[in-house]
């Protein structure tokens, strides 16, 4: 029974608090089982860590798809594995598809790690979710990735990256027109 004082909120025993419309007391334990797994997957998605690791492995998928999609264009020298059987042609095919999407997949999955964990940490320190996060995070984050190139290429990727972060953000947070 909940301790009911004036101008206060009523305080329940741990597990006895009133349910939601529609739960029966036979299905309060997994009621409160699914609200705790609930709580743990909100926790989770709210990490730096946790959305760096998805947008890493999201990237390799998208980049591994994009290769295999890109390999079937792939021009073939018929004359290069003359001397293979169609076994060993199709194998050696395979091994190349493989290492492609390897590549393109690790190149995507560091791109989205990356920006990703930038933005995540910028708007946890910012403690807001506006459009200067992504464009700052796309700044840095081109940065970074042109680093090898010179500071000339630093800026432009940045910039770059920037100007492109910008318009995906602004293309997702537009307002939908209402079908009334």
């Amino acid at each position: 029974m909940a301790l009911n004082l004036p101008m206060t909120a009523p305080i329940f025993p741990a597990g006895k608090e009133p349910l939601p419309p529609g739960i029966t007391e036979e299905e309060r334990d997994a009621y409160f089982q699914a609200k705790k797994y609930e709580r743990w997957m909100s926790v989770g998605m709210e990490s730096c860590i946790a959305k760096t690791v998805i947008a890493g492995g999201g990237g390799f998928v998208i980049g591994s798809f994009f290769s295999l999609m890109s390999s079937s264009f792939a021009y073939e020298d018929p004359l290069l594995r003359q001397n293979l059987s169609t076994q060993q042609k199709a194998r050696e095919i395979a091994k190349e598809m493989g290492r492609g999407m390897w590549r393109s997949g690790k190149g995507f999955g560091k791109v989205g790690a990356l920006f990703a964990g930038i933005e995540c940490v910028f708007e946890s320190y910012r403690a807001k979710n506006d459009m200067v996060n992504p464009v700052a995070a796309g700044f840095v984050a081109g940065g970074i990735l042109a680093r090898n190139a010179g500071p000339k290429a630093v800026v432009g990727g940045g910039l770059a990256f920037a100007a492109f972060s910008a318009a995906i953000d602004l293309f997702l947070r537009r307002e939908t027109a209402d079908e009334d």
